[in-house]
């Protein structure tokens, strides 16, 4: 890897940055790194351009490239932090302190990591560009893995996969999840890798490009007499992915139907339905295969539409269709975002709707383990959207409830609900909602809190929060009228 390499994609992405910066950065680590050279036997430099070149791939801006070409200089070098505040500022010191930082935190199992992951949320919270470079740091590192020993090679992998991978996920960084999982999988499981490898490129993969290329070149006639401008590619699921699936379906790989599908890339919003609208005038769709994160989008920006069809021979055949934007978006997540979208808007404006909720999670958790087990109960869990009557969308956690849905809209109305509507039925304050359902609370005007009973079946940290609060404070109140005569009636 070389600084050129590195100049060429930040300029690619940014004709105005100033790579001079960047260059000298390059000089300031090449010579604080001069001699150093990593266990796979290169030089040391080497690790923190591959990490740059990953950030600007995923089009992070240039101080978070500049920070990942120094992320390594005051931990592993005689140069300090102040160093690098007094020679490039602010904030590509405060990106590289965070790291350091981060650095400082080993994985010794997952009791004594609670409160090191607890450190590395309120980093995350405080500029998510940090926890960017870490992700490059880490894919670089287990790309070398192979000159670690082995109960490193598992420590590293396990923390990977543990807390690195579900935390990219969260972001939308889907190409470096997929990378680090596979790697991890290859060293945790060596022997189920091996058989999954051998399946999906020996048996498996020269198979479908070959059915994948009629496919591609039928559609792509059919685009062009449609006058879309388009770009066909084979998608593949990847190896970890594979496994998962057949684990919890427990299947055989073979009964594994969507290991490969077919993306389609077009200039606009409009050409995506319109191809929506070819693929399906020409093979019949699977009816409850059809998704729209277009006009719905994920809680983590994935914008895409996705459609199952019978291809010739009754194969069923997945197609994702989305902008080049989108698909940017979908492959480096809330990265790309930023560098389209929020490019003009300040860290704490560009943060996502989930920091804001971590942030609220660790101000009201009474102590490590809660904040932990809160974190991974409303941010690590599958999110659903539900609808209000007026078509406002609510981002919620799997399994939430009507009180749930309640308490996301205002607090006033989970205080006095007393019943819901789903879908425009009558249904439980228990039950449980599913993806684009519509909601409707019916409000009891004279209740005067929520019902503490709750507590049983609500699972966001918001509705518990409140409905513990607010009976605390009707119970306290219940008290005092009792111990003062005057009040008793």
């Amino acid at each position: 890897m070389t600084i050129e390499q590195i100049v060429k994609k930040v300029q690619e992405n940014d004709p105005s940055a100033d790579t001079n910066l960047l260059m000298l950065a390059y000089e300031f680590a090449d010579k604080a790194h001069l001699g150093q050279v990593r266990k796979s036997g290169e030089p040391y430099i080497q690790h923190s351009l591959y990490t740059a070149f990953l950030l600007a791939q995923m089009k992070a801006d240039l101080d978070t490239v500049i920070a990942g070409i120094l992320h390594d200089v005051p931990e592993d070098t005689e140069r300090t932090l102040e160093d690098v505040y007094k020679n490039f500022g602010d904030d590509i010191g405060f990106l590289v302190e965070g790291i350091t930082k981060l650095s400082k935190i080993k994985y010794r199992g997952v009791e004594r990591y609670k409160e090191s992951l607890r450190k590395m949320f309120i980093a995350m919270a405080k500029d998510l560009r940090v926890i960017l470079i870490k992700f490059c740091d880490r894919l670089h590192n287990l790309r070398t893995l192979d000159a670690q020993p082995r109960n490193k090679q598992i420590r590293i992998a396990l923390e990977s996969m543990e807390i690195y991978a579900p935390i990219a996920g969260l972001l939308g960084v889907w190409r470096l999840k997929w990378q680090m999982e596979d790697i991890c999988f290859k060293y945790l499981q060596p022997e189920d890798y091996k058989k999954i490898e051998y399946k999906y490129e020996i048996e498996k993969k020269a198979e479908q490009n070959q059915y994948l290329q009629k496919i591609k070149n039928s559609l792509g006639q059919k685009l062009k007499d449609a006058g879309i401008s388009y770009l066909i590619e084979g998608r593949f699921k990847h190896l970890y992915s594979i496994y998962k699936k057949m684990q919890n379906k427990d299947k055989q790989f073979d009964e594994i139907y969507d290991v490969f599908g077919l993306r389609v890339i077009v200039p606009t919003i409009s050409d995506c339905y319109r191809t929506l609208g070819v693929i399906h005038e020409n093979w019949k769709p699977k009816p409850d295969r059809i998704k729209d994160y277009i006009a719905v989008p994920k809680p983590n920006g994935y914008q895409s539409l996705h459609t199952t069809v019978f291809t010739p021979g009754g194969k069923a055949t997945e197609f994702q269709i989305r902008t080049m934007e989108m698909h940017e978006e979908s492959m480096y997540g809330i990265a790309a975002h930023w560098h389209y979208k929020q490019r003009n808007k300040s860290t704490a404006e560009r943060q996502p709707a989930w920091i804001k909720e971590i942030l609220n999670i660790q101000k009201n958790a009474e102590n490590t383990n809660e904040f932990i087990s809160q974190i991974k109960l409303n941010v690590f869990q599958n999110r659903i959207f539900v609808f209000s009557p007026e078509g406002d969308v609510f981002d919620l956690i799997e399994g939430s409830t009507p009180i749930d849905f309640a308490y996301a809209v205002h607090t006033e109305i989970g205080n006095k609900a007393s019943g819901a509507l789903v879908n425009n039925k009558m249904a439980t304050l228990d039950c449980e909602l599913k993806n684009g359902d519509m909601v409707q609370i019916i409000l009891d005007k004279h209740r005067k809190s929520p019902n503490r009973n709750w507590l049983k079946f609500v699972k966001t940290s918001r509705a518990k929060e409140k409905i513990k609060q607010l009976t605390k404070t009707s119970s306290t109140f219940e008290q005092i009228k009792k111990m003062l005569p005057g009040m008793k009636k």
